[in-house]
């Protein structure tokens, strides 16, 4: 029996999906079942439930709203997480951990490594940071899982965004010097269903194949649309946010290869299954 976290979330929703698909033993939570803030109730209810893995996708993720509300963005992913992580440890289940690229400080254009040095730059990212740290510190057996750019058919994303500010503008200013990679959730959704019962421990990355800016997507998107709106590419600086973004966002793929995981697909060819 394996247990799924923010059930209801842009992730958790594939993910359930994919479990069904697969006809394996599964439980969806999200905070309307079970607020994972409450230390006591979490305990309670996995010791009942009793899964030999909780697939956690829950998470606070508003990145910029994060700046004003740290102590929310806190509880929900790292007290929330440390939680689960004890509940796990209580009841002897492993644990697959979503994380992000914002643990990193975004320096350099080289990918990132799994085992690099930790910097994050906003609230969100430290939030997260600790909800790792959580992981390790009641776990041996943990996957930690860093994915970036997400998007899918549940919730809001980026590429529903372009879609609709090109229904009513002749162009686009996007962030140009800030690189990474899209992860599309069915794909990531089939990758973490390989990866848990795996017995494969360990920190991995895991997104959509090839790197390009949030330009070089929103004009992917634009083409694949047949869509002609112009895009400009313009700098971090010229589009300020309240939380500051990791402009290198590449992620190594070394362990996801050396456990013998297949890689997804590139992310152009997820953006057109996602566009059709």
């Amino acid at each position: 029996m394996i247990l799924v976290t923010g059930a209801a979330g842009q992730l958790g929703s594939d993910v359930v999906l994919e479990l069904k698909k697969r006809n394996i033993a599964h439980a969806g939570i999200d905070i309307a079942d079970l607020d994972i803030t409450d230390a006591v109730a979490v305990s309670a209810y996995i010791k009942k439930l009793n899964p030999s893995s909780v697939i956690h996708c829950a998470a606070y993720t508003a990145v910029d709203q994060a700046e004003d509300e740290p102590e929310l963005c806190f509880q929900v992913n790292a007290e929330g997480t440390e939680n689960i992580a004890k509940a796990c440890r209580e009841i002897d289940a492993e644990m697959i951990y979503i994380s992000t690229d914002y643990v990193f400080d975004g320096l350099g254009d080289l990918p990132y490594e799994e085992n690099a040095p930790k910097g994050p730059i906003s609230v969100y990212g430290k939030s997260k940071l600790a909800g790792e740290e959580a992981v390790l510190k009641h776990l041996e057996r943990y996957y930690i899982v860093r994915i970036s750019w997400v998007f899918g058919h549940y919730g809001n994303n980026f590429v529903k965004t372009m879609l609709r500010l090109a229904e009513s503008r002749d162009e686009l200013n996007v962030v140009g010097d800030q690189v990474g990679s899209p992860t599309y959730t069915p794909d990531l959704a089939v990758l973490l269903c390989g990866i848990v019962c795996s017995g494969k421990y360990g920190e991995y990355h895991a997104t959509n194949e090839g790197f390009c800016s949030w330009a070089d997507f929103a004009t992917e998107i634009m083409r694949q649309s047949g869509n002609n709106c112009k895009v400009n590419s313009i700098t971090t600086e010229q589009y300020p946010t309240k939380a500051a973004r990791p402009k290198n966002s590449r992620l190594s793929k070394a362990n996801i290869d050396n456990a013998g995981f297949k890689r997804l697909p590139t992310w152009q060819d997820a953006l057109e299954r996602y566009l059709k």
